[in-house]
């Protein structure tokens, strides 16, 4: 039913775009413009299209080319990534604005009489685009005060990602899943930047309450020891222990830390999970889970 509809749209514009074309020349053609000053010397004719036509493709492809360039050197500073984002972003809007007022001005439209009256344009289009005007100024001044950058590991709104375009109107969050949010620049509000603080990953394994734990303290060091030097891909220092952090009903809660980078915060917490589990079996220690004891009661 959405695609239906969507499809509706498209080709409702389809029509109306293919009709303006159609009836501005035509209009044009037989004087309906004649009173209205920017367009006098208004001429279509073979050779205006060929000119349109070249101007098109040039602007296109110049902007195509300083685009692929900006692209090129793919640089590892998260700041200079964002000003090349942005920089992308507005050489599309540079390029419409160049293919428009160009445009107008080979088919002999008078642009300075248009750009007189923009003052009375752009304050309708101020209170009909506040929205979109908000968008971009608030993208410009994320972008000067470096709130975030792209690159970094943000969350907003309870969606976690990694930030991978900024425009002038919007951002691209992805998360590990490959889900990619498009998150309109004033709507980026409370924004937690994981980049800029050192990430932890959490672990909290059981053990019997009938555990040495004299004994077994005195092994976890080098057990967390064994544990980094295999997984120096991940953690950043070996694994801390904190101590006992809960007496629960089945065991005793031990719990542990490590420093990773943030994109591997997740995934060292279930290594750390894993490689705790294998080392206390090779250490003798179970570890516990529910029990039911079932007692049956002679019936008299």
């Amino acid at each position: 039913m959405e695609k239906k509809f969507k499809l509706s749209r498209v080709i409702r514009l389809a029509v109306c775009i293919v009709l303006i074309g159609i009836l501005i020349p035509l209009g044009i053609a037989n004087g309906l413009f004649d009173g209205i000053d920017f367009f006098k010397g208004v001429q279509i004719n073979g050779t205006t299209i060929f000119k349109l036509a070249i101007m098109i493709l040039g602007v296109i492809a110049a902007e195509t080319l300083i685009v692929f360039l900006l692209g090129l050197p793919n640089p590892k500073n998260h700041r200079i990534r964002s000003v090349l984002s942005v920089l992308t972003s507005v050489l599309k809007y540079v390029a419409a604005i160049v293919i428009l007022c160009w445009g107008l001005s080979i088919i002999g439209v008078n642009v300075s009489t248009i750009v007189a009256s923009v003052g009375i344009l752009a304050l309708i289009l101020g209170f009909s685009a506040e929205s979109l005007i908000e968008d971009m100024v608030t993208g410009a001044f994320m972008i000067f005060e470096n709130q975030y950058n792209v690159g970094d590991i943000v969350e907003v709104a309870g969606f976690r990602g990694t930030v991978t375009s900024i425009g002038l109107r919007t951002t691209c969050i992805t998360d590990p899943g490959g889900n990619v949010k498009i998150v309109n620049n004033s709507d980026m509000k409370n924004i937690l930047n994981r980049s800029d603080k050192p990430s932890r990953s959490v672990c909290e394994i059981q053990v019997p309450y009938s555990t040495d734990f004299v004994k077994l303290e005195s092994e976890i060091p080098a057990l967390v020891q064994r544990i980094y030097e295999q997984r120096t891909d991940i953690m950043k220092a070996p694994p801390k222990y904190l101590g006992v952090n809960e007496l629960a009903a089945s065991g005793v809660v031990l719990k542990f830390v490590v420093e990773v980078e943030e994109k591997d915060i997740f995934s060292g917490a279930r290594t750390l999970n894993h490689d705790l589990l294998l080392g206390f079996k090779e250490l003798g220690v179970e570890c516990p889970f529910p029990q039911v004891d079932v007692h049956n009661i002679p019936v008299k």
